[in-house]
């Protein structure tokens, strides 16, 4: 997955992925960090792994436990 687009936050990488079609799920929960298993649309095969504890992904993952 490339996702050098000039944005280095870890929301912008996740938008980016949905917004091509990718999915997500919820892999484990930290203290105060998530780690999501980037997944594809057509069969969820796992495609990478982001880590976070970014304020505004964990705001934009919020309850859901995936995507879509």
């Amino acid at each position: 997955m490339d996702v050098d687009d000039g944005d280095p936050s870890d929301l912008a990488r996740l938008l980016r992925w949905e917004d091509s079609g990718g999915g997500w799920r919820v892999a484990a929960v930290g203290n105060g960090s998530l780690t999501l298993s980037l997944v594809t649309c057509d069969g969820g095969e796992e495609m990478a792994v982001l880590t976070s504890a970014e304020p505004a992904l964990l705001e934009h993952v919020g309850g859901r436990r995936r995507h879509p």
